[in-house]
Order: C-alpha cells, then structure tokens, then sequence
C-alpha cells in the first residue's frame, strides 16, 4: 500500500481532501489515526475571513452543493494549529491568494510545519477574487506556482479547476512554473438549488460549487488528460466513495487519492475500508504495488 509522492512517503495512498474537516488539528489528527495516508488541511488565507453567512451548504443528488467562502482564521492562528499535529502521517497545507505575492508570504510562513503545500487557484465560490479565476488563467497560475517555488523547499501541489476550457493547458503551464504535483478536481460548477416554497435560492451566496459522487466522471476524465500531458505525478478528487472508485482514478494516471464529501455519508471509517478492500483486491489480481495499476487505462 505504500507510496511516494514528490519525496513524501506514505502508508496508503488516500488523503483526507481539503475543506473537510481540516480546520483543527484535532480533525486533521482523527483522519490519520482512521486510516489517511495523508491529510490535506482546509484553505487558508493570509487574513482571517469569516466566509459566507449561513446556509453555507446543501444536499442535492448526488453530491452536495457548498459557497463557504474560504472562511479560516488566518495563517497566524492556523499556523498554531498545524504546530499540534501528532505527526503520524505527512501533513499538507492547502493556502490560497489573491496575488503571487500573497500565496508566497503565507508559503514562507508555515513551510516549516508541513511536508507540503498544495496551493488552491481553483475554488468556485472563493470571495475577494481569490478563487477560479485564477486557475482559469494558464499565465496566472503560472506566476504564482513560480513565485511560491522561489520561497519555499517543500514541494508544491497545485489544485486545479475542472471549470475550463482546456485543463491541460492550464496543468502544462503550472509544470512549466515548477509545480511538484498536480491536484484534479476542485468542485464543479458553480451550481445552485431553489426553494421551490419561497423561490430564492437556498444558498446564500445563491450559487456554490458541487461536490459528491456526480462529478467522479468528470473528475477522472481529466486525471486521464493531464496524465497525457505531463510529467509530474497527479493526484485524483472528486466523488471517491470505495476501492472501486479509486481504482478508476488510478487507472486513469493518478499516483494516489484524496476523499472529502463522502466522509459526511461514510464517516472518517471511510479512509481503513477503502484502503482494505483495495488491498484485498491487489492480492486477488496479483498486484505487488500500487505503482503497477498508475495509468494502465492508456495502455489499453
């Protein structure tokens, strides 16, 4: 079940994915000793927002609809928190920005209390322009991948939108910057979802970006483009439920995994049964590691 990933190693190839509870080092702590490989911390920014006001999110089929608005402490205090993990698994820091210059400042700050950082161009419903329009624009993106890899030692993971015309345009242009990794997907859309009693939208951004099981198909069809195109390892999200759903994105180029919304279904159970069962799946298929399933969908 081991692997390696830019350097890092890891007991398993599942991450908990940021913005699920991975606000405290008490949650990030709870999904390694439930199995994670790796834990992803929630985004943060350089100063403390508070995000959207409430109903922040809402079930819909097949997945979850969710405009939180990035809303964290402030790497300041987030920083206490990172200082408090018990360390049994590599710890990775999602950051965001609205500039090269601030996703560098927050990099630099808390480069010594992670293995590493994965930088967050992609979010859907992010507030004071520091989301998807960023990851939509290859030259930007560019410039802050580049800008952090000049401030920073630890290996750089860049989450990239699905919401694109051409994603590998985008993951080519953050590889060229000096990205270690690549992150594939954040959510889709945006999305949203009325009531049909009073007629508004429940949200209260009105719109948010869908997560869940729905958006799985697109999710791994782009781990299969960008495996095409790049040379640095991907990293699959998006709808990951059991073994078989991990499988798919690995056979579609992804070096391991991250799971977020089906916790709220699953529990942090979710993390040792799925790593289980893909064992127990490997020993029936006579698999040794896990690096001899990465990609097999394109030598088909």
């Amino acid at each position: 079940m081991e692997i390696e990933l830019c350097g890092i190693k890891m007991k398993n190839p599942t991450m908990l994915a940021a913005g699920i509870l991975g606000s405290t080092a008490s949650s990030l702590n709870w999904a390694a000793k439930s199995g994670a490989g790796a834990v992803v911390t929630k985004s943060f920014g350089l100063n403390s927002n508070k995000g959207y006001s409430n109903p922040t999110t809402v079930e819909v089929t097949g997945g979850v609809i969710n405009a939180i608005g990035l809303s964290n402490p402030g790497v300041e205090n987030f920083q206490m928190e990172l200082k408090k993990l018990d360390g049994s698994v590599p710890a990775i820091a999602s950051i965001y920005g609205a500039n090269p210059d601030e996703f560098s400042k927050i990099a630099t700050h808390i480069q010594e209390d992670v293995d590493a950082i994965e930088l967050n161009v992609s979010c859907p419903h992010a507030m004071g322009g520091c989301g998807a329009a960023i990851g939509q624009d290859p030259l930007l993106t560019s410039s802050i991948v580049s800008a952090v890899k000049e401030s920073v030692n630890v290996p750089i993971l860049v989450k990239l939108t699905p919401n694109v015309t051409d994603i590998v345009e985008v993951a080519v242009s953050a590889q060229d910057a000096g990205a270690d990794a690549l992150t594939l997907i954040n959510s889709l859309g945006p999305g949203m979802k009325i009531d049909i009693t009073t007629g508004k939208p429940i949200l209260s951004n009105r719109f948010g970006g869908m997560s869940g099981p729905a958006i799985k198909p697109v999710a791994v069809r782009c781990v299969y483009d960008v495996f095409d195109a790049v040379e640095i390892p991907v990293v699959g999200v998006g709808g990951i439920r059991n073994y078989e759903d991990v499988l798919e994105f690995i056979y579609a180029g992804a070096t391991c995994v991250q799971i977020g919304t089906s916790i709220m279904y699953e529990g942090m159970e979710i993390f040792g049964k799925v790593v289980n069962d893909l064992e127990v799946f490997m020993e029936k298929m006579g698999y040794t590691k896990l690096e001899e399933m990465v990609g097999i969908s394109h030598k088909q």
